[in-house]
């Protein structure tokens, strides 16, 4: 972690991260920069910053949330002689900086925001606080990885065998349909197993969360449903032992008003026929 200490009146800066750059007379804490998602605001500079694998609390309107991932921490102090501006004022800067690329504001209150921003599938959180009347203030930057899933062609029978179906996470970007390349593992996994099993058909169904209408749900699980059985055709399967089917949002395995059991929902299922 590489950090400085902030010439002000009875505060040690804290760390976090930031956005857009102006003329500073302090500079900032050697190789820390602005995350690329979002820059800091005029007049201030970086005091410190760190990066790792850690989850981090959120508050969010029920209470706090809390999340793990790729973590930027970065610490921003204001320049000396430079106007002060409000807890409010920050807050405000960061909100219409994040609704401009996309994002939402999930809490915002005294001294505190969360936003978050999804972009290709991936979601991005970031807690900002505010300190010292104003003259620091941290942002946290949490990169979620998309949830991936390493499953074997014996594991599949197996479940099969026993409950007649298997839940695969197969990556897509939001409201796409194209398997996403981390996701490729599984098709070719689909496809060894129906390879070693030349009796066995299956249909292969897909499953959406609620954000969005049934309707476009409905349309888009069905979408996914094909282009997995599109590409287990491709590796040389039968087109005749596979069906595609589209739930969309109807048969729901977790919560739904949480992301973690959105993430569950959004599903492919492979199921014996």
């Amino acid at each position: 972690m590489k950090r400085i200490t902030c010439i002000l009146p009875s505060i040690v800066c804290l760390s976090l991260l930031t956005v857009g750059v102006a003329f500073s007379q302090e500079k900032d804490a050697e190789g820390c920069k602005d995350h690329p998602l979002i820059s800091r605001m005029n007049n201030y500079y970086i005091s410190s910053c760190e990066k790792n694998f850690n989850s981090f609390d959120f508050f969010v309107k029920e209470g706090t949330k809390t999340l793990e991932g790729e973590r930027t921490k970065i610490a921003y102090c204001l320049q000396e002689g430079s106007p002060q501006p409000s807890f409010l004022q920050v807050r405000r800067n960061y909100g219409n900086a994040v609704k401009n690329i996309g994002g939402t504001v999930l809490f915002d209150e005294d001294r505190r925001s969360t936003f978050k921003v999804t972009k290709g599938g991936k979601e991005t959180w970031i807690a900002l606080e505010v300190f010292n009347e104003g003259r620091n203030y941290e942002l946290i930057v949490l990169e979620m990885e998309p949830m991936t899933q390493e499953v074997t062609a014996d594991a599949m029978y197996s479940a099969l065998s026993k409950d007649g179906f298997m839940a695969l996470y197969i990556n897509f970007d939001t409201g796409k349909f194209d398997i996403k390349p981390e996701s490729k593992g599984i098709i070719e996994q689909i496809a060894a197993l129906l390879q070693a099993h030349p009796e066995l058909k299956m249909s292969i169904e897909g499953h959406t969360d609620n954000v969005g209408t049934p309707e476009s749900n409905k349309t888009l699980s069905s979408q996914r449903a094909k282009s997995v059985m599109n590409a287990v055709v491709q590796k040389g399967i039968a087109a005749a032992r596979l069906t595609a089917v589209g739930w969309g949002q109807e048969r729901p395995i977790a919560d739904n008003r949480s992301e973690e059991g959105k993430a569950k929902n959004r599903r492919v299922e492979i199921v014996k026929k």
